[in-house]
């Protein structure tokens, strides 16, 4: 009889920092002035800024890479307007939340890592991305076409950092582009890349993950910011390229849910993330 056990995949939840911003971006028109109220008062909201990393018997696969560890400052990355609307720390009740030391915690290299899901191109979730010169990036060609076009015309502007994709290209990534028309595509074992299209930004990118002992999940990224977007009726968010693009995949979404039995990651909901076990004490398996 063989000893052999089939390694079973981890996956890890990294805390990377908090962003503040006007809620309206996330849920816009959540607090419509009236003729009783006409000077009703905007909300500074703080939200978590994580990724995910699967530990996979064939492979290291990462889930969005944060923000850049030079983003803020003086000399930052992010225009001073960008810094002042969407304001990050990486510092939360004392630990250093950057994607380099979260992954370091655990015992993984940026070179460790085989494939780099980008759900989209934005400040918040590919800042990173130039750490990982082993891995193969994939990102959907739409997304990459847009942050590629603001590069070329030298604009930092739409979510997309020029000295982001400075770093990108500096670094020669290995890209691998899903086209719109692929559909969804098998990465691993029990890993499948879910090509939303367009909606929050140009092309969103999703995961769904087999997880024998928890059960299947959807990390739906920016496709969902929060369980507010994801109610019945949907909300809208104010940052967004494709409105009925962002209904039909809110709408896939609750789909496979149900018909899957997965659990779904919002990108950006605190109440949420509060509920998740971080890497810092422990996996899911």
């Amino acid at each position: 009889m063989s000893n052999f056990i089939k390694q079973m995949p981890k996956v890890y939840v990294l805390d990377n920092g908090r962003m503040k911003m006007d809620k309206n971006f996330m849920i816009s028109m959540h607090n419509p002035a009236t003729i009783d109220n006409p000077n009703k008062p905007a909300e500074l909201i703080e939200f978590p800024i994580f990724t995910v990393l699967i530990d996979h018997p064939d492979g290291k696969v990462l889930f969005d890479t944060a923000c850049n560890p030079n983003s803020m400052g003086e000399n930052g990355r992010w225009p001073k307007e960008i810094q002042d609307m969407f304001h990050y720390t990486a510092m939360v009740n004392g630990q250093d939340c950057h994607l380099h030391s979260r992954l370091a915690e655990i015992g993984v290299d940026p070179r460790d890592i085989d494939y780099v899901v980008v759900s989209h191109l934005h400040l918040d979730h590919s800042g990173c991305l130039e750490l990982f010169t082993n891995a193969k990036i994939i990102v959907h060609q739409n997304e990459f076409n847009a942050a590629l076009s603001n590069y070329a015309q030298n604009r930092t502007a739409e979510g997309f950092i020029w000295d982001d994709v400075d770093a990108w290209i500096k670094n020669d990534l290995t890209w691998r582009v899903v086209k719109e028309a692929e559909g969804d595509l098998d990465l691993l074992d029990g890993i499948r890349i879910l090509n939303f299209g367009g909606g929050h930004s140009y092309g969103m990118l999703g995961l769904h993950i087999e997880l024998p002992g928890h059960g299947p999940l959807i990390l739906a990224s920016d496709a969902v910011y929060s369980a507010e977007n994801y109610s019945n009726p949907s909300r809208l968010p104010a940052t967004i390229y494709d409105s009925l693009g962002y209904m039909r995949t809110v709408e896939r979404i609750q789909k496979l849910s149900k018909q899957t039995g997965s659990d779904v990651w919002f990108g950006h909901d605190s109440e949420q993330f509060n509920s998740l076990i971080k890497s810092t004490d422990g996996f899911y398996e």
